[in-house]
């Protein structure tokens, strides 16, 4: 069997074997037309891999009796499907292939070093996506700048885990696709860091008249396509190719690759109101949209980019949704008795789904309020995401602030048959909640009142709600089992601080005494069915267990704590942590074992962390006790060290070399070890406080020290939920993940949320 397809190797008919997105980058490759080179992880590995490993009757087990619109059943399926993909391992040929052929794209025959390795788009193509008859788009994921072989393996996986979505399992059992025989492919293509992107559409998507029609921004492709801009509308004809209306849009903020991710940057303002594309430009990018439209011999959606002057197409599908166009839009822009309507328009935009929706308008600002929109409303908001779907199903009409043609609100609106105008800028501010509209998608325009148009009024009926999100990964810190399924409903990532004391504390005695008495294995049968509830119910979100933190203090309130912990006069610089694990292993290894055994049961998303990490040496022998007890570094299984003492602070360069994957910033201890102050004290707890420049400076060092080892960096504590100002700096300074107690997961995101976007505007005016 064959794993890797170069390009060169795959024309528009290997669909079963690329996908749509691999096989026409394939066909375009051999056509001829300026397609960045990549190869293809062809469905057979995928189909392979599942039949092999068994995965294949995990997921029609799991799929049984499924009822899709049950959105809790259906995400408890989704996320246990994912997390057995992305938790089982790939054959040794097949990672061998994948790395041979990433090294021959980066123009080596062995290893390529860091400065030969290059940046990859790596996309989902599954082979029931990009169809003519079925458009899937965007339901599977896409990973970018993704550098090294073993990040492209793991991207891999991923891809093919998204193949099980939620809203992909949704989507499929809708339009009776079988899951066990809808395949994926995985495209990997070397990254076009673009000046200027967009879409192009070789017919009118809304109208269907025979034109190309652009839209373009500055920056990456990403912001046009997934609507967090609006764009430049160009429309041209087929033949002559002169530009026949241009709609230049404001952009004030654009996408660029930055160092660890993706960023936002301001746009120079002179460049702000400034046409995206020249004539020569728009008119280079007009013949090659008839070139390849010609070549399929149907009309294309097609991605561009333009870097170095020069333009690639990085994809190009046929329209979907051409079939679903029946409106006559030159009779929509007048009442039904011929009266102008032009005093009656309250907001215009752009058209993105044909037809006419009249209801009550449902302004709809936060995800979690979804609930609120009825059968028949006009659902009014920013912009949509996956979440949206249902909700948009029970909209007469949908209209957005932001979006081109290509955005989300865009897509699915057609798909559903829904009339949507997008791009309005400020509709959730001009359209009042209640107020009766009329959406006239194919003018643009929406109308004060009830006002009769010819076209379809859509219907629809579900359940929908959504969340909000941050770059920023928010964690939780949690303790009982009992509570870890209701937990991990919430909108959270995963959990950042699992702690074992409370499990170890009832069970009421000193794990010493149990080893004494022979009931060693009583206690990690405790552990395990502790962790197992964890990690059920967040899977495949990360479970970060810290081993046990008890001080001798507290150990020796245990039962027979007496006869093994000694008497200490400051327990909290004591025998506690790694230094405890590596003078006397026992307990040390009995929650290795039990970490092991949860893995072993197919539950990958449980990683360790030590706590009270003093200095490297202890670091590594504890590393070896790690090892020795089965448990070994890998893309699915992290040893991270908690950074509480300010010596982890000064040789963090040195912790990353000794190999730990990941730190977690216990902001109390860090703050009383650098500070000197015990915030217990009520004579000195007034000077403690984690916003104290040294704390604030051994935070921004770690986590820029980290980030060049590619070692993640998180936070234990409830001070950014406290002080807007310390998240701000959080987010600044570039953490990876927050983690808090329940009851302020849902303000953290929403602190987090608003200190992404003042650091993105700080950035955009150009502050430190």
């Amino acid at each position: 069997m064959k794993n890797v397809y170069w390009f060169s190797e795959i024309s528009k008919t290997d669909i079963g074997i690329a996908g749509g997105k691999g096989a026409n980058l394939g066909e375009m490759f051999q056509a001829g037309l300026p397609v960045p080179d990549g190869f293809i992880v062809g469905s057979e590995s995928y189909f392979d891999f599942i039949r092999s490993t068994g995965v294949d009757k995990i997921i029609k087990s799991s799929e049984e009796g499924l009822n899709v619109e049950d959105e809790l059943a259906l995400n408890k399926v989704s996320d246990y499907i994912k997390s057995v993909i992305v938790g089982t391992a790939v054959s040794n040929d097949l990672r061998v292939d994948i790395v041979k052929a990433y090294n021959k794209l980066c123009g080596v025959d062995l290893i390529p070093s860091s400065s030969q390795e290059v940046l990859v788009a790596v996309r989902s193509s599954a082979t029931a996506e990009d169809l003519p008859e079925a458009s899937f788009a965007g339901q599977q994921a896409t990973f970018v700048n993704v550098k090294g072989a073993d990040a492209l393996v793991e991207a891999v996986r991923k891809c093919w885990a998204s193949l099980f979505e939620a809203r992909a399992i949704y989507y499929r059992k809708l339009n009776n696709f079988d899951d066990l025989r809808v395949g994926i492919a995985v495209v990997v293509q070397r990254m076009v860091e673009s000046e200027k992107s967009g879409v192009m559409f070789s017919v009118n998507p809304v109208s269907g008249e025979n034109v190309i029609m652009i839209e373009a921004g500055f920056g990456l492709g990403e912001a046009v396509v997934s609507g967090a801009i609006n764009p430049d509308r160009y429309i041209v004809d087929k033949n002559s190719f002169k530009v026949l209306n241009v709609n230049i849009a404001r952009q004030e903020v654009m996408l660029v690759k930055g160092k660890v991710k993706d960023e936002w940057l301001e746009v120079p303002e002179e460049l702000q109101e400034k046409q995206k594309l020249s004539t020569s430009e728009i008119a280079e990018l007009a013949g090659l949209g008839v070139k390849i439209e010609q070549h399929y011999g149907f009309p294309q959606d097609m991605e561009w980019a333009v870097e170095g002057g020069k333009v690639f197409i990085v994809q190009s599908r046929a329209i979907t949704t051409l079939k679903k166009i029946g409106v006559d839009v030159s009779k929509s822009s007048a009442s039904a008795g011929g009266e102008s309507v032009a005093e009656n328009v309250l907001i215009q935009g752009f058209g993105a789904s044909p037809g006419v929706g009249s209801g009550v308008a449902r302004v709809i600002l936060d995800v979690k309020e979804l609930y609120k929109l009825k059968n028949g409303e006009v659902l009014v908001t920013k912009m949509t995401t996956p979440d949206f779907v249902p909700a948009m199903k029970r909209a007469s009409a949908i209209v957005t602030d932001e979006g081109g043609i290509t955005c989300h609100a865009a897509i699915v609106s057609r798909e559903l048959g829904v009339p949507c105008i997008v791009g309005t800028e400020k509709a959730t501010k001009i359209l009042k909640d209640g107020e009766m509209i009329t959406v006239d998608a194919g003018s643009g325009v929406v109308l004060e009142g009830e006002v009769k148009r010819e076209g379809p009024v859509k219907e629809a009926v579900a359940v929908g709600g959504g969340r909000v999100s941050t770059g920023t990964k928010i964690y939780v810190n949690l303790a009982e089992p009992e509570s870890a399924e209701k937990i991990a409903a919430m909108n959270v990532d995963g959990v950042g601080l699992l702690r074992a004391e409370f499990m170890i504390a009832g069970f009421g005695k000193h794990p010493k005494m149990l080893l004494k008495e022979g009931r060693g294995q009583e206690f990690v049968d405790m552990l395990v069915k502790g962790l197992r509830k964890f990690c059920a119910a967040f899977s495949p979100r990360p479970i970060i267990y810290r081993a046990t933190d008890f001080k001798t203090n507290e150990y020796r309130n245990l039962e027979g704590g007496a006869e093994f912990e000694p008497q200490e006069d400051n327990p909290m610089i004591g025998f506690r942590g790694c230094f405890r694990y590596v003078k006397d292993p026992e307990v040390f290894n009995l929650e290795l074992e039990a970490v092991r055994k949860v893995r072993e049961q197919g539950f990958k998303n449980l990683w360790l962390m030590i706590p009270v990490v003093r200095t490297v040496h202890e670091f590594k022998l504890v590393k070896g006790l790690v090892e020795k007890g089965g448990l070994f570094q890998s893309h699915d299984f992290k040893l991270g060290i908690m950074c509480e003492v300010p010596s982890t602070v000064i040789l963090a360069e040195e912790f990353c070399k000794a190999g730990a994957d990941f730190f977690s910033i216990g902001s109390n201890d860090l703050t009383q070890l650098t500070l000197g102050v015990d915030r217990d004290n009520p004579i000195v707890a007034e000077d403690f406080d984690e916003r104290d420049e040294s704390v604030l400076r051994s935070i921004e060092h770690v986590i820029k020290t980290c980030h060049r080892f590619n070692v993640k960096v998180g936070i234990c504590g409830q001070a950014p939920s406290e002080y807007r100002e310390f998240a701000e700096k959080l987010v600044g300074f570039g953490i990876d993940s927050i983690s808090v107690n329940p009851d302020v997961i849902d303000v953290t995101r929403n602190v987090v949320a608003s200190a992404e976007l003042r650091v993105l505007l700080d950035k955009a005016v150009g502050k430190d």
